[in-house]
């Protein structure tokens, strides 16, 4: 089964032109084991079946590394993932793009134990996960994401105490959300909104690039 998984996974990240080393791969199968663990105590995540938790788990958080990459250019920033659950995508990142100093946030408490233990088990020096409410976070990130979190107006305004000047947020979400773009407060501008293709999911998904124009 291993081996399906590590081909599904080294197929998709082709279909991703994403060139992963070989411990990168190694990382992701060894957090996918690690959720498949966890998930029979602590219910991480409502998808169970290894090759379902591939696609809709671990390919779908590697569409945000392109877009993510172009954004960055290389550079060692932090990122805040938001409502990460556990880690989606943070920990993905955190495992393909070493440069980034990642927290994952979550209101509950287990969810981030997840993630710290992933970062002790995988020895990743670059993610850590905290139980809290975004509300209360007052560190700056330069970008903040979320993956199937909120509505765009919550997400933007509960986390904008960590946005760090100049920042942006990041927002993967489904089919295009007009309706919640419509309904952002009148400083934060949607600048960019590009289609994801999770390969061996035929799903919409798109990402939403905003930020603040508040001085």
């Amino acid at each position: 089964m291993s081996l399906n998984l590590e081909a599904g996974l080294r197929s998709g990240a082709k279909a991703l032109n994403l060139s992963l080393s070989d411990e990168q791969i190694q990382g992701l199968l060894d957090y996918m084991a690690l959720i498949q663990k966890w998930t029979k105590v602590y219910n991480l995540t409502a998808v169970r079946d290894p090759a379902d938790m591939l696609t809709h788990h671990l390919l779908d958080s590697l569409t945000a590394i392109a877009p993510l990459s172009r954004h960055t250019q290389g550079q060692p920033i932090k990122l805040l993932d938001v409502g990460s659950g556990g880690g989606l995508p943070g920990v993905v990142l955190a495992i393909c793009m070493p440069e980034l100093n990642v927290t994952c946030v979550d209101t509950v408490a287990k969810k981030a134990a997840f993630v710290q233990q992933v970062a002790v088990s995988l020895k990743l020096p670059n993610l850590r996960g905290i139980h809290a409410r975004v509300e209360s976070l007052t560190d700056p990130y330069q970008v903040i994401c979320s993956r199937a979190f909120a509505s765009l107006p919550d997400f933007v305004t509960w986390s904008r105490s960590a946005l760090a000047e100049g920042g942006v947020w990041m927002a993967m979400k489904g089919k295009h959300p007009q309706d919640e773009i419509d309904a952002l407060p009148a400083d934060v501008k949607v600048f960019h909104v590009e289609p994801l293709t999770v390969p061996g999911l035929d799903v919409e998904r798109c990402m939403v690039w905003m930020r603040s124009t508040a001085v």
